[in-house]
């Protein structure tokens, strides 16, 4: 109904503070004692000035609004609203009442006192609300105490939610900041206690029962320490989100999270140009190939932000596929979907699907990624990475799509692997293409992404729910690794550059140790490395190396203007010849010739340097450099911080 009892105590109140404030200026010019006659003067502008304030402040809305959230931006309304009634008044005394016998200052004060109750009226609401008086009101006794850690912006923000919604249950005791300046000053009302050396101290003197960081900044090794001071005070500890991920700055309870261990990494955020993407995908038919896999679905998503005029999703898999297409048709219900079931090694069915779309730009990330399992399978990785790669570029260059972007990978550098061959054999192919084909065919090379499917970070977390141990294969073994947004960002950036033949190599930052993000994930877990779960070493699976590279001898590399995205030199092959070894691949799939798929693998591929001992290559990559020896069933010493441990590898490692 149009009067609901909020509204009808709405305008009670704010007669309530009309009349008072009238009154009081009048009380206040005459000292409190008013003469007879100014109790005439009053009582026959009461009511006017009355239904005059009454009607302005609801022509500005000031009948609507919650108090509870009040701020600087209502103090200006408040005033705006306020100004034009006093000038209301004015002009009514002066054209209709007449101004013989009025005050001047009566309608000066009266305009200042009706905006200071005003304002008063709803901070003091707000005031209440947040528990600015806890006295007034029954507090729960089992609300959970927090300490925040950052008593900037993002901290201060948390506090007025947290302190706006009593449901929360919530009592905040402190802040804790480095900021020398900070140092026992008080924000939001909260003090702050003490830097982040103090952390552990403070917990236990207040009684804190959860930590969370507030600093959206915060570096990976900053917020490691923030965490191990937590963990050595036995408190639960969350964090919000990082700067990029906060829309427009704003803070809310249910941003914060549990820390991950992508924010211990601390990968920096992804600057990305805008409106150079924007041109290069809005209002394009764009296809995604794998696109129910973990960087296939990543891609659509970040492709859909822009706003193409057709989104195709390509894959094999039709559960994933149904699931991605949902998300994507729930968040972004104005672009045209497509699901397409199809394999990109069914030449048939792939030139229909560009035949029928006309894809403008088509990203490629349909690819067979498992080392030890394509090992065993090197038909079908051929099949799948090189002719299924061939297969699509070949329908970009036929139906003249403007664009192909391909997703590649560090293993396909100096490849001891199947999988890795195989890729580079088709980065051959499609660099050989853009020489003789107005698409831009460009590659993107790039490491390991946490939190893909199959990949070690979901390994790890399973292990540690079911107890462990947790198996790394070698204690030398590192990896480059990126998030799954940041490295798709990257694509789109990299495909937007692109102008055909190049390799684009993102930045993967620092090699990180596989047993350091296992013992990470053992703590985030809130349990210890080597005392409540075990790390055990299996040894190198097989094709696996310890470390992977970017870039091959001989590629070059250049800058760009992305200080993410650098651009190996083209590598240039005879075109015929390269055509006439992926047919023979083929028909050497076909006819399921594992030993001749390997022999045509690294006949494309020179640099292709399958694990055989005796290989110096083997030696340099499958083996610790000061053991040079069978080391099955040998005691590797595990160093821990505080002590040595010993475990027996179950198998050879290399």
């Amino acid at each position: 109904m149009f009067f609901n009892k909020r509204s009808l105590a709405i305008f009670g109140l704010k007669t309530a503070i009309i009349l008072t404030a009238f009154l009081l200026a009048f009380l206040l010019r005459f000292d409190f004692q008013i003469p007879a006659s100014q109790w005439r003067i009053l009582s026959e502008l009461l009511l006017p000035v009355l239904a005059i304030k009454l009607v302005v402040f609801w022509r500005f809305g000031m009948n609507h609004g919650w108090w509870r959230y009040v701020s600087l931006a209502d103090v200006f309304d408040v005033f705006r609203a306020n100004l034009v009634a006093s000038l209301a008044v004015l002009l009514y005394v002066v054209f209709v009442h007449g101004v013989a016998g009025v005050p001047r200052s009566v309608l000066v004060l009266d305009g200042v006192f009706c905006f200071l109750l005003s304002c008063g009226v709803r901070f003091l609401t707000r005031a209440f609300r947040e528990n600015y008086f806890p006295l007034l009101r029954s507090q729960p006794r089992n609300n959970e105490r927090l300490l925040i850690v950052g008593a900037g912006n993002a901290g201060q923000m948390l506090v007025r939610e947290i302190r706006s919604n009593s449901a929360l249950n919530k009592t905040i005791v402190g802040f804790v900041d480095d900021d020398p300046l900070k140092l026992n000053r008080r924000f939001q009302g909260i003090n702050v206690l003490g830097g982040q050396e103090q952390l552990a101290r403070l917990c236990r003197k207040h009684k804190v029962q959860e930590v969370i960081i507030a600093i959206p900044s915060a570096t990976g090794k900053q917020l490691r320490a923030i965490v191990e001071r937590c963990q050595g005070a036995g408190v639960k500890f969350k964090t919000l989100p990082g700067v990029g991920d906060l829309i427009e700055g704003k803070v809310t309870v249910q941003q914060v999270r549990p820390v991950d261990l992508q924010d211990l990494l601390g990968r920096d955020q992804v600057r990305i140009e805008v409106e150079r993407i924007k041109a290069f995908l809005s209002g394009k038919r764009v296809l995604v190939t794998g696109a129910a896999g973990s960087i296939g679905s990543e891609v659509c998503r970040q492709v859909a932000r822009f706003s193409p005029a057709k989104l195709v999703l390509f894959d094999n898999a039709e559960s994933p596929l149904f699931y991605v297409e949902k998300e994507l048709g729930d968040n972004f219900p104005d672009i045209p979907l497509a699901a397409i079931i199809g394999d990109v090694r069914y030449r048939a069915r792939v030139e229909a699907i560009f035949d029928e779309f006309q894809p403008q730009v088509v990203f490629h990330a349909a690819a067979y990624k498992h080392v030890p399992m394509m090992e065993h399978n090197p038909a079908e990785a051929a099949n799948n990475n090189v002719r299924g790669t061939k297969i699509i570029a070949d329908a970009a260059h036929e139906f003249k799509a403007e664009s192909f972007v391909m997703i590649s990978t560090d293993k396909a550098v100096r490849p001891t692997n199947i999988m890795g061959a195989t890729k580079r054999a088709a980065e051959l192919y499609v660099q050989d293409l853009s020489r003789r084909s107005k698409t831009h065919f460009v590659t993107v090379r790039f490491g390991n992404v946490l939190g893909s499917a199959g990949s070690v970070v979901p390994i790890f977390k399973s292990q540690i729910a079911t107890g462990g141990p947790v198996k790394v294969t070698h204690p030398e073994v590192t990896r480059f690794f990126m998030t799954i947004p940041e490295a798709t960002q990257l694509v789109l950036q990299a495909g937007s550059m692109g102008k055909g033949g190049e390799i684009f190599l993102l930045d993967m930052g620092e090699p990180v140790k596989i047993l350091h993000l296992a013992e990470q994930l053992i703590r985030l877990s809130g349990m210890r490395p080597y005392e409540d779960i075990e790390i055990v070493f299996t040894g190198l699976r097989p094709g696996e190396k310890l470390y992977e590279e970017l870039l091959l001898e001989g590629e070059g590399i250049m800058p760009t203007s992305h200080e993410k995205i650098r651009v190996a030199r083209a590598a240039f092959c005879e075109s015929k010849i390269l055509s006439r070894q992926i047919e023979e691949l083929y028909q050497a799939e076909r006819a399921m010739d594992m030993d001749r798929v390997r022999l045509l693998l690294r006949t494309i591929v020179p640099e292709f340097q399958p694990p055989e001992p005796g290989n110096p290559e083997y030696e340099r990559l499958f083996v610790e450099p000061d053991r040079r020896q069978n080391t099955e069933g040998a005691v590797i010493m595990l160093a821990d911080r505080r002590r040595h441990r010993t475990r027996v590898a179950g198998e050879k490692v290399g």
